[in-house]
């Protein structure tokens, strides 16, 4: 039996760096976490493909919703090519209908051009009206795992709806907590939940020391940044836990 994997999102070369070194399994890289994450730049990209940890990166072509057009799916197409180009260890993306559904054509195209590439569905997941049907179609366009809150703001608040997606996904994909996933929270989540895998950014709010970027909008007062002994210690803190027999994924 393994530890439990802790996955950390990232967006820049600092907090890869810090990922990294501060020991987590996996990384989900991005750009703008601050709206949830966007596709990495080429050079982040170019970047990541150097790391010893498996680096995924997000296919995220804006901001808001998951609702995409021909242009932004041709978009997405290009930026997956170029993600396996790289040598990057997987992609992470996912597509909605206007009423939440996962959009099985776009999800399904995104995988045929992924190829043998490993993939993560994102939390547009956390979007869908029916678990069950969302977790088949998941498992039919080959995702290794779904990321996911359990539909709630944060996976504390979703206790109830990870449960039941651990019980129908049965270890025929991973359901992996992510969003409020701290060390605050951990072990509340541990204790409920049987999952081989967590996401967390590990991060800490960091106050910006330049009057003028803030003045100017280039950010804001405070940010947050992915913190090196905070990884450390949540990936220490999975230590104390062991895959649970029969849900080695």
């Amino acid at each position: 039996m393994g530890d439990i994997l802790l996955e950390v999102c990232v967006d820049d070369a600092a907090g890869l760096y810090a990922a990294i070194e501060g020991g987590a399994d996996r990384i989900e890289l991005c750009s703008a976490l601050t709206v949830g994450g966007l596709t990495p730049s080429a050079g982040l990209m170019s970047l990541a493909s150097r790391s010893v940890v498996p680096c995924y990166a997000m296919i995220r072509p804006r901001v808001g919703d998951f609702i995409y057009s021909a242009e932004e799916l041709a978009v997405m197409e290009d930026d997956i090519r170029f993600a396996a180009s790289c040598g990057l260890a997987g992609v992470v993306f996912g597509a909605n209908h206007s009423d939440g559904r996962l959009d099985c054509d776009i999800l399904m195209t995104l995988s045929e051009v992924s190829g043998t590439m490993p993939r993560t569905l994102h939390r547009a997941f956390d979007l869908v009206p029916d678990m069950a049907e969302a977790i088949e179609l998941a498992i039919d366009c080959g995702f290794e795992r779904v990321l996911t809150s359990g539909r709630a703001i944060s996976a504390v608040e979703g206790l109830a709806d990870l449960k039941a997606a651990i019980g129908i996904a049965s270890g025929r994909v991973s359901i992996m907590p992510g969003s409020g996933v701290n060390l605050e929270t951990i072990d509340l989540l541990l204790t409920e939940l049987n999952v081989t895998e967590v996401h967390s950014s590990c991060s800490s709010n960091v106050e910006v020391d330049n009057s003028n970027v803030v003045a100017f909008g280039f950010a804001a007062p405070r940010i947050k940044k992915t913190d090196i002994d905070i990884v450390r210690m949540l990936k220490g803190r999975l230590g104390g836990y062991a895959i649970a027999p029969g849900n080695a994924q």
